[in-house]
């Protein structure tokens, strides 16, 4: 064990990992700054929370609105892409892979979703979304490949 964590590529691991993970934390509160600046709250003590002092005014500022929903679903995103990148880049490391191909996949894959983010809240044309969402996806793929190929046991 002492060998992974002094490995090379595990600090890379855990280095990219952190600043994806980072990433993803930082869009809650970025979601709730949005939902305080426009003033759509899903809760009615939220609304009274943030000015709301009458039931119309608790109504106006229940509502959806659609860039707190961008911001929303970019985070959902990260969620689903991020959580397996950092289980599965784990286990990749334990295969002892080569360092600088460690480092490609790590550094793709964080670029892609530093870029998915930016192309979601701006918001960029499409394909833009699309193909980083993919490059991101296929860093993870090549990964699982590489973990089944080096453990195949069965």
């Amino acid at each position: 064990m002492s060998e992974l964590i002094d490995s090379e590529v595990f600090l890379g691991y855990s280095t990219y990992s952190t600043i994806v993970l980072l990433k993803m934390l930082l869009m809650g509160p970025l979601t709730g700054y949005i939902r305080v600046t426009r003033k759509a709250f899903i809760s009615a003590e939220d609304a009274t929370a943030h000015g709301a002092k009458d039931e119309e005014t608790i109504k106006k500022y229940m509502r959806t609105d659609s860039y707190v929903e961008r911001v929303r679903r970019c985070h959902q995103n990260d969620l689903e892409n991020i959580v397996p990148f950092v289980g599965i880049g784990l286990l990749y490391a334990l295969t002892g892979p080569d360092l600088s191909t460690a480092l490609l996949h790590f550094r793709i894959f964080a670029g892609a979703r530093i870029f998915h983010s930016i192309a979601y809240l701006l918001p960029l044309p499409q394909p833009s979304r699309g193909l980083s969402w993919l490059v991101g996806l296929g860093v993870t793929f090549s990964m699982v490949y590489r973990v089944l190929k080096t453990g195949m046991h069965l």
